[in-house]
C-alpha cells in the first residue's frame, strides 16, 4: 500500500510553515515508512516546487500560483493535476487531506480520498461562536462530500464536525494523533525550573490567551515568584482587527504580572522540547482544538498540565488523575489549579507520571499507525 498526504504544512526547514497539524502528519508518515508503507507528502502553498526526502518520506513542495481570475479555483485544479500525475506514476493507493479551508473542493482524484478532521474553519467558528464566511463553509462542505471516509482525532471533533456538515457517522473513525515516545523521554522529571508556567501555541484569541493573562494576574498575587513563558507566533485579532494579539493582552496583565512574562515568539520545534522539560507547569486554556499536540507532548515529558475542560480535552486528561481540566473562563479555578501545582512538587511528579502512562496507552504512534493502516485498507475495500 502506498499513501499520499496533502497538506499546507510539514516540519522541514524547506517548508514555509509548520504547526500542530504538521507534527501529527510527520509522526504518522515517518512511522508508516518504518512499517514498510511508501509515503508521499504533497505540501502546497510553497515558495518553490521541489522534491525532497526526509526520514524515508518523499516530500513534494508545490509552488503557490496566482491567476488573473479565480485563483482559489485554478490553483486547486493545479494541485489536482500535480497530485494525480504522481499518484499514477507511483501507484499511490489512497490519499489523505485536511478539512481546513476545503482544499480538495473541486478536485477529483484517481484514488479514494480520506479527510482527517484537523479542524475546519466551520468547526472553529462554532466553538468560538463567531460567524463564518459562506464561501469558506461551501468549500469545506464540497470537499467533505467528495471524500470516501473521515478520520477524527477525538470523538468530540468527529461528532461536532458531523453535526455541522450533516455527515454519515458510519464513515467517521476516531484515531488519535500519536507521538514517537522515544523522542519525549524525561529521565529526570524531578528536575525543572520552579515556578515557571509554560504556554505553547499561537497567540490568538481562540487559544484562551486573553483569559491566560487574567489567570496569571491571579497567580502572581499569591505567588510573586511565578513566571509565564509564552512561545508561539503572534497573530492579528479577529474581533478587534488589531495587528497584534500579544499587544492586546499586554494591556490586560497587571504591572506586577507583566514583569514576570517572557514572550519568546516562535521557536524551532527542536528547542520547544527543552522549554517543556524545564517547565514546572504547562497550561493550555484553549477554546478551540481538535486534540492539541503540545498537550500530549507535555504529558509525555511527565509535566503536570492544566488544560481546558471542553470536550476534546476530556479524552486526553482525566481530571485530577493525570492532569487538571478547568474552563478558561473560570479564572479563579484555573489559577487555583496552577497555584496548587506550584506549591506541591510531589503532586506534580504524581500527575506527570500518570500523564506519561496515559500517553503510552492512548497516544503511542506505533499503535495508532497500525490502526490507521487497518482503516486505510478497510476504505480501499469499500
Amino acid at each position: 500500500m502506498k499513501i499520499g498526504f496533502i497538506t499546507s504544512e510539514y516540519p522541514h526547514p524547506q517548508v514555509s510553515h509548520a504547526a500542530g497539524i504538521a507534527t501529527s502528519i510527520k509522526n504518522l508518515a515517518v512511522t508508516l515508512v518504518k512499517k514498510g508503507i511508501d509515503v508521499t507528502v504533497f505540501v502546497y502553498h510553497q515558495n518553490q516546487s521541489e522534491v525532497i526526502s526526509d526520514n524515508g518520506v518523499e516530500i513534494h513542495l508545490i509552488k503557490k500560483e496566482k491567476y488573473k481570475l479565480l485563483t482559489w479555483y485554478f490553483y486547486r485544479k493545479y494541485i489536482q493535476k500535480y497530485v494525480n500525475t504522481v499518484v499514477k506514476e507511483k501507484g499511490i493507493s489512497i490519499l489523505e487531506a485536511p478539512d481546513w479551508t476545503g482544499i480538495t473542493a473541486f478536485m477529483k482524484f484517481y484514488v479514494p480520498l480520506i479527510i482527517r478532521f484537523h479542524g475546519s474553519d466551520a468547526y472553529f467558528c462554532k466553538l468560538e461562536n463567531r460567524k463564518q464566511k459562506f464561501k469558506n463553509f461551501l468549500f469545506e462542505k464540497l470537499a467533505l462530500k467528495r471524500a470516501k471516509a473521515f478520520i477524527a482525532p477525538t470523538t468530540y471533533a468527529g461528532i461536532e464536525t458531523r453535526k455541522i456538515f450533516g455527515l454519515d457517522k458510519n464513515k467517521i473513525k476516531t484515531i488519535h494523533y500519536g507521538l514517537q515516545l522515544e523522542n519525549f523521554a524525561n529521565i529526570k522529571p524531578e528536575v525543572y525550573s520552579h515556578n515557571v508556567i509554560l504556554y505553547i501555541g499561537t497567540v490568538i484569541r481562540k487559544k484562551g490567551v486573553f483569559e491566560l493573562a487574567e489567570i496569571f494576574n491571579k497567580v502572581i498575587e499569591v505567588n510573586p515568584n511565578a513566571q509565564l513563558i509564552m512561545i508561539g507566533n503572534d497573530s492579528p485579532d479577529v474581533k478587534t482587527g488589531a495587528a497584534s494579539t500579544f499587544e492586546l493582552i499586554e494591556s490586560i496583565f497587571s504591572k506586577k504580572a507583566l514583569k514576570q512574562v517572557n514572550y519568546l515568539g516562535k521557536k524551532p520545534y527542536t528547542e520547544v522540547k527543552q522549554y517543556i522539560n524545564n517547565a514546572h507547569v504547562c497550561v493550555f486554556p484553549s477554546f478551540a482544538e481538535t486534540l492539541g499536540m503540545v498537550t500530549i507532548e507535555s504529558m509525555a515529558m511527565q509535566k503536570p498540565v492544566v488544560n481546558t475542560s471542553i470536550g476534546w480535552a476530556q479524552e486526553i486528561i482525566d481530571d485530577g488523575m493525570n492532569g487538571y481540566l478547568a474552563h478558561p473562563s473560570n479564572i479563579d479555578l484555573y489559577s487555583k489549579r496552577i497555584l496548587n501545582l506550584l506549591k506541591n512538587p510531589d503532586l506534580c511528579l504524581q500527575l506527570g507520571k500518570a500523564a506519561r502512562q496515559k500517553v503510552e496507552v492512548r497516544f503511542n504512534i506505533e499503535k495508532n499507525a497500525d490502526i490507521n493502516i487497518a482503516y486505510y485498507k478497510s476504505v480501499l475495500k469499500l
